[in-house]
C-alpha cells in the first residue's frame, strides 16, 4: 500500500465551515455554495487554534466552501503551499444534489445509507465505497510525498467534507465502511491522524475546541524512529 512502507506524517482533517445550505439541503457538487457569516467566524477561530501549528502544506477540495475555508487558515501563511486535490472532493451525490434531507429521507435509498453505505451508489452519482477509496489513496499519496520532502516530523492539512472525512476515519480505525454513520465530523472540527510503518493513530476527531498545539513536532537534537507500537495500558 502506497503509504505504508515507512513512518510519515500527521495529518489534520478539516471540514469547511458552515454553508446556507448545511443541514436542511444536500449541497453535493452544487456550484457556487460558499461560506455563509458563521462559517467564515468559524473558519477565522479555526484559524486561530491553527496558528502555532506548522504546517508544510495545505491539500484542499476544489468547492468553494472549503477554498473558503482554508483561504482563512493560510493567511499570514507565507510559504506554505496550497494544492488543490479532486480526490478529496464532496461525494457525487448525482440526482439527490441539491435536494432538502428531510425529503431524501423518505427515499428507500435513505435506509440503506444509514444502514449499509457500502453498498450505495447513489442515483446518476458515485458510490461512498468509491468516494472512500479515492480519499484514502489521497491521503497515502500526500503522506508519502510530504514525508518524503519534510521528514516524518511533518503535519499537513486537508481541507474536506463530512462523509468524505468520515470515510478516512474509518479506514484509519480499521472499521468497516457501514460503521462509518457513528462517526460525527461538524463544520470546521479538526480530525488528527498520525500515520505510522505500521498503523494509523486517531488523535482526535471532531475537535471544536481544543488547543492544537500538541501537534507541533518536539524540538529534540537527534531524529527518533517513530515507533508504530500502541502503549500498553494507555500510556
Amino acid at each position: 500500500m502506497p503509504g505504508y512502507g515507512r513512518p510519515v506524517t500527521t495529518l489534520v482533517l478539516v471540514r469547511h465551515g458552515r454553508t446556507a445550505m448545511t443541514g436542511p439541503v444536500l449541497a453535493g457538487w452544487t456550484p457556487g455554495v460558499h461560506l455563509n457569516d458563521e462559517g467564515r467566524e468559524q473558519a477565522v477561530a479555526l484559524a486561530q487554534r491553527l496558528a502555532p501549528v506548522p504546517l508544510t502544506a495545505l491539500v484542499c477540495s476544489p468547492l468553494e466552501r472549503c477554498q473558503d475555508t482554508v483561504e482563512a487558515i493560510v493567511e499570514g501563511r507565507s510559504g506554505t503551499p496550497l494544492h488543490t486535490d479532486e480526490r478529496f472532493a464532496e461525494c457525487r451525490y448525482g440526482s439527490w444534489t441539491g435536494r432538502p434531507l428531510k425529503e431524501l429521507a423518505k427515499d428507500p435509498l435513505w435506509k440503506v445509507v444509514q444502514a449499509h453505505p457500502s453498498a450505495v451508489t447513489f442515483p446518476g452519482g458515485e458510490s461512498l465505497a468509491g468516494v472512500q477509496a479515492r480519499a484514502v489513496a489521497a491521503v497515502r499519496d500526500w503522506d508519502a510525498r510530504l514525508s518524503a520532502e519534510h521528514g516524518d516530523d511533518a503535519v499537513w492539512l486537508a481541507c474536506s467534507h463530512g462523509d468524505v472525512i468520515k470515510a478516512v476515519v474509518a479506514d484509519a480505525l480499521g472499521l468497516h465502511l457501514d460503521l462509518f454513520q457513528r462517526i460525527t465530523v461538524d463544520t470546521c472540527s479538526a480530525t488528527v491522524i498520525r500515520y505510522t510503518a505500521m498503523r494509523p493513530f486517531v488523535v482526535r476527531v471532531n475537535d471544536v475546541g481544543g488547543d492544537l498545539r500538541a501537534l507541533i513536532p518536539p524540538k529534540r537534537r537527534r531524529r527518533r524512529r517513530v515507533s508504530s507500537d500502541a502503549a500498553v495500558g494507555g500510556g
